[in-house]
This record gives C-alpha cells, structure tokens and sequence, in this order.
C-alpha cells in the first residue's frame, strides 16, 4: 500500500513539473469569438453606463447613452433585415432615450430601470439573431 502510494506521488510529482500542462496558477485562456468592432463599442459603453449609475454620476451616464444611441444608428449596426430586429432596435432606442432623459433629470431610479430595459433590448436581439443564423437554409451544392 505505501509502495503504491509512492509511485502515484512520483507520478503526480512528475506531470506537475513537466510543464506540458496548463497549471492551477497559469488558468487556460479562453479564446473569445472576434467581436464587431461596433458590438465592442457597444459594450464598452453599456458598461460605462453602469458604472455612472453605480456611482451615481449623471454626466457618464448620459454621454455613454448618448453614444448607445449614436452607435445604434451606425450603417453596421443593422445586421439583419427582420421586423423582430427592428423591434429590437427600437426598444434599445428607446431605452436609451429614456436613460438620457432621467440623466438631465438626475433620476438614478429611472435611468437605472431603462438601463435594465436596454440590457434586456440587447439580450433578445442577440437570441434573435442566433436563431436566424441557426435556422437559415445553407443550399447543397451539388
């Protein structure tokens, strides 16, 4: 019994400082998808605006809706032609006019509940747009 639990510990001993493995100390990387530039800019700015009301700071969270709202009417940011998308867009719009407007009005409340809006907007678009991409007919060429 103690020769064999010997050699399990040579052997753990062994792999551990072999190095051809990824350590507790050096976690594995996961490799995100590549983001459109434009859905990145999105995101940095959703999270600005959390920030703003997190710290109750109504500048940020009206300049980081303010760019939401710019950003939603780029070129790029139609990616599909479905009226479910479109409803998409006008619910995330409109989230983010409403956070703009309980900005001015210094309404954390009311900015923070169409933030909620607005995260739940972008949410069901990208399940949308999953859907479709899962769903469409790729021809067989034969």
């Amino acid at each position: 019994m103690r020769t064999t639990l010997l050699v399990c510990f040579a052997v753990l001993s062994v792999t551990i400082l072999s190095g051809d493995h990824p350590s507790a100390a050096e976690p594995k990387k996961a490799e995100l998808p590549k983001v459109n530039p434009l859905m990145a800019d999105k995101l940095k700015n959703a999270q600005l605006l959390l920030e703003g009301l997190a710290l109750n700071d109504f500048e940020k969270i009206q300049k980081s809706a303010e760019e939401l709202m710019r950003i939603s009417k780029a070129a790029e940011w139609t990616v599909l032609k479905t009226p479910m998308y479109e409803v998409n867009t006008n619910n995330f719009r409109r989230a983010a006019e409403t956070i703009i407007k309980k900005a001015k009005e210094k309404n954390v409340d009311g900015a923070t509940l169409a933030y909620v809006d607005m995260t739940v907007s972008c949410v069901r678009c990208h399940q949308h747009c999953r859907e479709v991409r899962n769903t469409s007919f790729t021809p067989i060429h034969e």
